[in-house]
């Protein structure tokens, strides 16, 4: 099959899959057709690649025929119109079932319905069970109906994107808005001039709860920045104003209240990539500090251990398997394999070193 072939099907099937909203004034343009021609019959067709659709009809009993038999598979090999006069006398038609059948075809007038890209999607035609001719004039205007209809199709077609991307953005807006609700840091987002523009849950909660304000967009930021904080704040925001990324942990302190906090501060852009404002996150990190010191205070531990237990000999190997422990604990031994050889390794010579130990007596 042609490439050419390939596209054009491709193109069909794209307009057979759409859920048309315009059949009224489909309906008209075919209505239209048999009216200026003296047709009973008028029809609004799409060649597939062994069937003819009936998008459109007046006064025909089929939704669909083989292509094979279809007298518009003819008409989208021309680029003006196909037209027979009477069928019984044209060899390529004499003996289709669409004219010796009941539906008795003799006069045949059709133009191609052509995409903006050249695509022959199928035909508007018209049909009579009288062989007759037909007119240029009245041939022009089923051009002009032809026209009429192939822009309908493709308004169609652009309103289906525009709905499919308009839900999709809709899609990607909720679940990036359910993110930003359920994430267990504090985002806020402002502009140059420190107003507010968005922020989530978390932060609106935090902030009610330490500040005992209800947040809303518009508001100040530094009406609620605590003022001791106010100058690394104003510094910081700079920063990312100017397209730099601070990231940071600091301890702070709300009354009795303490936190460590990740905080970063981020440039936001538009879609231009403009600097348009800052976005401030800031996530608890207390529980993951406290493990570190409570690791350190372990590593310290092993340490004297085996200073204690083999002076100056065990010293080394104590630390590295106090930081081999405080790997396995952030699961690194899942992420790097390699460790757990450098662990293998490790206590082969610290059994050694007791060995050597033992036979001492240190």
């Amino acid at each position: 099959m042609p490439l050419s072939e390939l596209e054009r099907l491709k193109a069909v099937n794209k307009f057979l899959k759409i859920d048309f909203s315009l059949n009224k004034e489909l309906q008209e343009i075919v209505s239209t057709a048999a009216k200026i021609c003296g047709c009973p019959t008028a029809l609004i067709s799409l060649i597939g690649e062994q069937t003819q659709y009936i998008r459109v009809k007046q006064a025909f009993n089929f939704t669909q025929t083989a292509r094979k038999d279809a007298f518009c598979n003819y008409t989208i090999e021309e680029d003006k119109y196909f037209v027979v006069e009477d069928a019984t006398k044209d060899e390529r038609f004499s003996n289709n079932p669409l004219v010796t059948g009941d539906t008795r075809i003799r006069f045949y007038a059709g133009i191609p319905l052509t995409t903006h890209d050249g695509y022959k999607l199928g035909s508007l035609c018209v049909i009579d069970e009288s062989p007759k001719t037909i007119s240029e004039i009245k041939l022009k205007m089923l051009t002009m109906l032809a026209r009429h209809a192939i822009a309908l199709f493709e308004f169609e077609s652009g309103l289906a994107i525009l709905k499919s991307q308009y839900l999709e953005a809709k899609l990607t807006e909720i679940k990036l808005l359910s993110f930003f609700e359920s994430s267990t840091s504090e985002h806020i987002m402002i502009d140059k001039d420190y107003n507010i523009l968005a922020f989530n849950r978390r932060l609106r909660d935090f902030v009610q709860q330490e500040y005992h304000i209800t947040i809303e967009k518009g508001m100040k930021v530094t009406d609620f920045v605590r003022e001791s904080y106010m100058p690394d704040f104003i510094e910081n925001c700079g920063k990312a104003l100017s397209g730099e990324r601070v990231r940071h942990e600091r301890l702070i302190k709300f009354g009795k209240i303490s936190h460590w906090c990740d905080i970063t501060y981020d440039p936001t852009r538009n879609t231009n990539g403009d600097i348009i404002g800052i976005s401030y996150n800031s996530t608890n990190i207390t529980e993951r500090i406290n493990e570190q010191q409570n690791m350190i205070a372990h590593q310290n531990l092993l340490a004297k251990t085996a200073f204690l237990q083999s002076h100056e000999l065990r010293k080394p190997v104590a630390n590295i398997k106090g930081i081999l422990l405080l790997l396995r604990m952030g699961n690194y031994f899942i992420t790097y394999p390699e460790f757990q050889e450098i662990q293998d390794d490790v206590d082969e010579l610290d059994e050694k070193i007791k060995t050597i130990i033992g036979f001492t007596g240190v």
